[in-house]
């Protein structure tokens, strides 16, 4: 199918086949019919788009925050490929249209095939051929609307919402500053509510516009007109409410709203323009400013829009879904007229010239809209406190992998290409001689096309079921959220792959019971789990300065871990377990590769809200390593220090940059330092995926035991139970 995107490094507008999202469950496979072009919104992201790389710092100042806490936590290199990864990928474009639907996903009982719906989201309604939306962000098209007319429904949400936000009564006043998209919904919402509406804009056509869709008066806000209309039908009061709905770097917006509200009147905030209050203007007249956020109640939450969780009417009467449809009702029974907006209606084929002619000026309009061909294509095929360690089964079925020919190279298939398999492990599997990738398959058909662009996959598709059944690849890489972890590692051992999973391996012991058990049906138990840290050179090198060891041991690990950005799939404790399940494995893994055997107990104790962890590990031989997992320190301090403390010896580790070993001999101390820091964090990726090749290649052992992945799976899953029961959990091996 074909997918308008763009390049954010570049600013480079393309329409690229990709493959067709795979239908899953919880949502709707959708044929767009017509998608709207945010005139606004699209057009400042492709503005953004074709600036400098100073251009796009200055503009994005969030951003560059971010860029320099990962600075500060993964050092320059690994934060400049991770950068230069996003900035370097086919970005979406498009989150308002209509279509039909083409397939229905199980949970779904309130649209079926052949059903017209509006879309929203900017992950869901895209400018393509065709969407997978999930239920809270369609809803049925009313019978006699037009396609194209209910096309507009997100960003008739979006001025819905922030009409909302003003609460108008009737026979008040409102001022409307910026007659774009949205500001021209707004008067007609207003206007429909009973509200008389004046509006400024500096376009006389925009102004005219407005005026035939139901504004009292409007005119050019640097001029007396737009005062003298609201003095008159305020009888000098000033009017109740003001909605900014402009863009750009101007603060006359906000000037004006405090100049024409009336006392203890309300400001709502509902375009991106410049909020440098005037303190006095608005303190004075105590004026309540209020922000609108997109479509409603639900936007941003994953578990709203995603997972399909509605909110009871009884708490939130309007949500982002009952938003959607109240605006098509509206224009269904004609109270809003979308029709005089329509600018522009352009074949979707020609979508990259219409984005030019709009940035360049060329086309003026107020909404433009693709329209997508009739004809119809082949969709993709739906998709579908004592803790036993489990004991692990070899198989008793299946024959070894066989070694391979030097010179025949080993295809690789990625289930998943999200940032950490794009900066962390692709670029060295692309770079790597004898490897060949041979297909990635992502639930979004762009992420798929981005990679096979970027790292020379030679398929990109949405088709799990044919890569597993591809007996041309020997090995599967599972990088997805961590809910998935078990269940396709789970299948890809049973389609006799090698099997490569990012952490974690499972997030419940019932998980991890399903893998060993499809190790001992299928035969297959070449599996590697995503624990790289034992495999940097540092820390390798550090212990091999620090010996062998006669006494037990005690290993103090810090691992400050920092707070998670608002909306991070991490947070989704419901569905992606909590932040130590998911990646609590690295550090078990390190503590017992260090001191050679697995934890026969867990305990774990936490702060106030669970935001603080101290977990205890004990070994065999009396040995115990404490982990310190924290969220609450500072972000600037070294995300993980560890010190191995045995037999008059030390090893000190600071984050991947630094290690030292001082050892009390018979003849006086030793002392080794790493004599220079590395160019890079190097947490052992590299040296992790060459010594799996090389176990693929081969047909020799795994580089990390099956009983070992197994045994730090359990111990973190402990964790968990450690804490409820408030004792030490007894890993109890099963026989």
């Amino acid at each position: 199918m074909k997918q308008v995107v763009q390049n954010y490094k570049s600013g480079e507008l393309a329409v690229l086949d990709v493959p067709v999202p795979g239908c899953k469950p919880g949502g709707v496979l959708v044929r767009s019919a017509y998608s709207l072009i945010s005139t606004g919104t699209e057009l400042m992201k492709v503005s953004e788009a074709g600036m400098s790389m100073l251009g796009k710092a200055r503009s994005r100042p969030d951003q560059v925050a971010k860029v320099m806490q990962s600075v500060a936590t993964n050092g320059v290199p690994a934060t400049y490929r991770k950068v230069m990864g996003k900035l370097d990928s086919y970005t979406p474009l498009g989150y308002s249209l209509c279509g039909v639907v083409e397939q229905v996903g199980t949970g779904i009982d309130d649209v079926k095939v052949g059903d017209l719906v509006a879309c929203a989201g900017n992950e869901h309604a895209l400018h393509a051929e065709l969407n997978w939306v999930p239920k809270n962000l369609y809803t049925p098209v009313p019978d006699g609307l037009a396609p194209r007319h209910a096309a507009f429904g997100t960003v008739g949400s979006i001025a819905m919402q922030g009409v909302r936000q003003g609460e108008p009564q009737l026979g008040e006043v409102a001022l409307v500053i910026g007659l774009g998209l949205i500001g021209q919904l707004v008067v007609q919402l207003l206007a429909a509510a009973g509200v008389r509406v004046v509006g400024a804009d500096p376009d006389p056509v925009r102004c005219e516009l407005a005026e035939r869709l139901g504004a009292a008066a409007c005119g050019d806000p640097a001029s007396a007109a737009v005062e003298a209309a609201v003095a008159e039908l305020t009888d000098g009061h000033g009017v109740d409410q003001v909605y900014l709905a402009a863009g750009g770097g101007s603060n006359q917006p906000v000037e004006l709203a405090a100049r024409l509200c009336r006392d203890r009147g309300r400001v709502v905030d509902i375009g991106k323009c410049r909020l440098d209050l005037p303190w006095n203007a608005y303190y004075e007249k105590e004026l309540d400013v209020r922000f609108s956020r997109s479509y409603g109640p639900g936007r941003y939450d994953p578990e709203y829009e995603l997972e399909g969780r509605d909110y009871p009417i009884g708490y939130v009467r309007w949500t982002e879904r009952r938003n959607l449809a109240c605006f098509l009702d509206l224009v269904a029974r004609g109270s809003v007229d979308v029709e005089p907006l329509v600018s522009h209606i352009a074949d979707f084929d020609d979508a990259v010239e219409t984005y030019q002619r709009l940035k360049d000026g060329e086309l003026k309009a107020v909404a433009v809209l693709f329209r997508y061909p009739e004809q119809k294509e082949e969709a993709g095929e739906a998709q579908a406190p004592a803790v036993a360690v489990p004991a692990v089964k070899r198989p008793t079925g299946g024959a070894p992998t066989p070694a391979r020919s030097a010179k025949t190279p080993v295809r690789l298939a990625f289930i998943g290409a999200g940032n950490y398999a794009t900066s962390m492990l692709l670029p060295h599997l692309a770079q790597r001689d004898g490897v060949e990738l041979s297909t990635v398959v992502t639930t979004t058909a762009l992420s798929a096309a981005n990679a096979q662009r970027k790292f020379g996959f030679a398929e990109a598709t949405t088709d799990l079921d044919a890569v597993l059944g591809d007996k041309s690849i020997d090995a599967v890489f599972v990088v997805t959220r961590h809910s998935s972890h078990a269940e396709l590692t789970r299948k890809a051992l049973l389609a006799g792959k090698t099997v490569f999973v990012e952490k974690p391996l499972a997030l419940t012991e019932d998980e991890l019971a399903g893998v060993l058990a499809a190790v001992e049906e299928s035969g297959n138990d070449r599996l590697q789990v995503g624990f790289n840290r034992r495999f940097a050179p540092l820390l390798q090198e550090a212990r091999k300065r620090f010996g062998a060891r006669t006494g037990p041991a005690s290993l103090r690990y810090l691992v400050n871990a920092g707070r998670l950005g608002h909306g991070s799939w991490y947070l989704q404790q419901g569905t992606e377990g909590s932040r130590f399940a998911g990646e609590g494995g690295h550090f078990v893994d390190t503590a017992s590769w260090l001191l050679e055997a697995d934890p026969v107990s867990v305990y774990a104790v936490a702060t106030s809200g669970n935001e603080d962890l101290q977990v205890v590990l004990r070994y065999p031989d009396g040995s115990t390593a404490t982990i310190s997992y924290v969220t609450t320190g500072a972000a600037g301090f070294p995300k993980e220090t560890l010190d191995l403390i045995a037999d008059g010896k030390v090893l000190r580790l600071d984050d991947f940059v630094r290690a030292s070993v001082f050892v009390d001999g018979g003849v006086g101390r030793k002392r080794w330092v790493s004599s220079r820091l590395p160019k890079a964090r190097d947490k052992g990726q590299s040296a992790e995926l060459a010594a799996f090749i090389k176990a693929v290649r081969t047909g020799g052992p795994m580089p990390v035991p099956l009983e070992s992945l197994v045994a730090t799976t359990s111990a973190t899953l402990a964790v968990q139970a450690g804490l409820v029961g408030g004792a030490p959990v007894t890993l109890a091996r099963a026989r």
